[in-house]
């Protein structure tokens, strides 16, 4: 790695949470020259895939199609690197998948804190960013995510932690910001009103209904900061595409009207978690680094 090179580190737990997520965030910092790299936990194994998708792609397992479909992303979007943690992944709260052992519901939440760790160590970037607590929408794997990420976060620069690390020659590292990749919940609240209207239960969403909008909305994360990522739309919409196999992208907002929904898509909003944030919206993920 090149001295004073810009890295940023994202740790998301599955192939299409970079896309659907902060995937013009990611896009931006990348063509800017910033390394851009995806720590993703799980390769997506029990997500719902269309068996004749599998077989007109040749590929055996869910698993290995998004695996693929994470690679193609990872190009659109010009990532440095995507690597994976190879945790199974899991269900929704209430899933019988959670309680599969090599699950990441099940996951030791220290060695996987040491994974994400070891990640910050070696990579070394100074803007890290994950989910918020609730992991989005409620998702148990993205929740675990979000813990391991803020406990290596402060455990990276700290040589009481995980100092087989340092034995085999790695350094501490601090990073210099943590963000959690968020959304604006008031466009979530108008969607929530809109539903009924067109006869859709906000509290039953997703394939298997087991996706509560009304609770999801009713999480607040202050928004800190919005990164403008208008001319990368159409980056972010070719790298949500490559996931075919999880709707490329689509979902709920396409219930939203095509020019708001560019209007609504203008920016991306973070919540800064370290350093405090200050009175003002930032623009900038890297701003003042």
């Amino acid at each position: 790695m090149m001295p004073n090179k810009k890295v940023l580190l994202a740790v998301f737990a599955h192939p299409d949470d970079e896309s659907f997520g902060p995937g013009g965030t990611l896009a931006r910092y990348a063509a800017e020259g910033v390394q851009v790299y995806y720590l993703c936990a799980t390769r997506g194994d029990v997500g719902e895939v269309d068996g004749a998708l599998l077989t007109r792609n040749g590929h055996a397992t869910a698993a290995d199609l998004r695996t693929q479909e994470l690679m193609c992303a990872a190009r659109a979007l010009g990532l440095a690197g995507v690597e994976f943690l190879d945790y199974r992944d899991s269900g929704m709260s209430g899933s019988p998948e959670n309680q599969h052992p090599a699950s990441l519901y099940q996951s030791d939440r220290v060695k996987l804190a040491g994974q994400v760790t070891e990640a910050i160590r070696r990579l070394q970037p100074q803007v890290v960013i994950t989910f918020d607590p609730f992991g989005g929408y409620g998702h148990p794997d993205h929740i675990a995510c979000h813990y391991a990420t803020l406990s290596a976060f402060f455990a990276a620069p700290d040589r009481r932690y995980f100092p087989g690390q340092l034995a085999a020659g790695l350094q501490p590292f601090r990073p210099a910001k943590l963000y959690y990749s968020t959304f604006d919940r008031r466009v979530l609240r108008w969607l929530v009103r809109l539903m009924p209207l067109v006869g859709k239960d906000p509290t039953a969403f997703g394939a298997n209904k087991d996706i509560n909008l009304v609770e999801i909305a009713g999480f607040d994360v202050p928004v800190t900061t919005r990164v403008d990522v208008s001319r990368y739309l159409q980056t972010k919409q070719q790298a949500s595409a490559c996931h075919a196999s999880q709707g490329g992208g689509g979902g709920m907002l396409k219930m939203v009207p095509k020019p708001l929904r560019q209007r609504l898509m203008g920016n991306e909003p973070f919540a800064r978690v370290y350093p405090a944030p200050g009175p003002s919206v930032e623009s900038d993920l890297f701003a003042g680094i």
